[in-house]
């Protein structure tokens, strides 16, 4: 295959097999180059010096970071002495190295390891796949409510008119205010435990849900409900019969989306009330400063969310084969 194809930049024209996988792959691989660069070239940024010997500097300790800015000047004040002096003096050491808060992608694959085989440093704290599972469930419980209630709103909203007039304006209101702004009101009304967690995922997507579906429903050709409705159906049976299966395979990309839009929520509502979850987890690793921790548990959120989508879309194909884009 040609480097560049010239189907790349022609549009709405689907790419072979070979370019799919190829682009695909240069999606993950140049934000991990670029970080790897940044990581390991000490030509691009660095702006700390590790030190290997802390020599006559008092206050520097081997494998601390210092700013270059700082190693320099101390290393310019012990080279002056050193000739005002003529005394012996010992001159620190140390390799450039970038802050502490940006770990090389070698230390975070690490930490991918050893987060889940590390034991907590207190009995009674929960494990990394505890904490992993615990917020696994306040996001499927927050979205499951959000389905709950706003699939049927938004199916009502973009099936009739009046319905629409009456769910959509306030709706439409309602989304624009921040769901972390009722954290204080959750927590008072809910407690604090999981119950206000899932009541931010819940009201983070609630709303956008009422509004796709509710489009996602007018897309849904009038022929058909025309027909239907000349062959007597009406009411729920429109709805159930015609309706619900026309825009499935279209709500099923939907719910994908906004699943989604769930686990931006996360960190969020993890942080009302008691601290739980995998944002405890990164707070904590983010408080002792093992920041190659808090990579590795933001990168299993990212991961958990690409396969998960990955298995839903297959699931997807199998369920509306006839559908082309899921």
């Amino acid at each position: 295959m040609a480097l560049f194809s010239k189907s790349w930049t022609t549009p709405r024209v689907p790419l072979d097999k070979t370019s799919r996988i190829w682009l695909t792959f240069a999606s993950f691989a140049i934000p991990i180059l670029l970080w790897s660069l940044v990581s390991y070239s000490p030509y691009i940024w660095h702006p700390q010096m590790k030190i290997s010997d802390p020599g006559d500097v008092s206050y520097f300790r081997k494998d601390s970071l210092i700013d270059k800015e700082i190693y320099y000047r101390e290393m310019d004040k012990l080279l002056t002495k050193q000739a005002e002096e003529q005394a012996e003096i010992k001159l620190p050491q140390g390799v450039p190295s970038n802050p502490v808060y940006l770990p090389a992608p070698h230390e975070v694959l690490t930490a991918l390891y050893t987060a889940f085989t590390t034991p907590p440093k207190r009995s009674n704290e929960p494990w990394f796949h505890e904490s992993l599972g615990h917020s696994i469930q306040v996001i499927a419980w927050g979205f499951f409510w959000s389905m709950v209630f706003g699939l049927p709103l938004g199916i009502l909203a973009g099936t009739y008119e009046s319905a629409s007039r009456v769910i959509e304006p306030f709706t439409e209101f309602f989304r624009y205010l921040p769901a972390p702004a009722f954290g204080a009101l959750a927590v008072a009304i809910l407690g604090i435990y999981d119950a206000p967690k899932i009541a931010i995922i819940f009201i983070g997507t609630f709303f956008q849900m009422v509004l796709i579906t509710a489009n996602t429903t007018r897309k849904l050709n009038m022929a058909l409900i025309e027909a239907s409705l000349t062959l007597g159906c009406k009411g729920l049976s429109l709805i159930r019969r015609v309706i619900i299966p026309g825009i499935l395979p279209d709500l099923y990309r939907d719910m994908r989306i906004l699943l989604g839009w769930a686990w931006t929520y996360l960190i969020v509502a993890e942080l009302i009330g008691t601290s739980s979850g995998i944002t405890w987890f990164i707070t904590q690793q983010a408080r002792y400063k093992n920041f190659d921790n808090v990579f590795a548990a933001i990168l299993i959120i990212g991961i958990i969310g690409l396969v998960t989508d990955l298995v839903l879309a297959r699931i997807g194909k199998r369920l509306f084969p006839w559908h082309g884009s899921h």
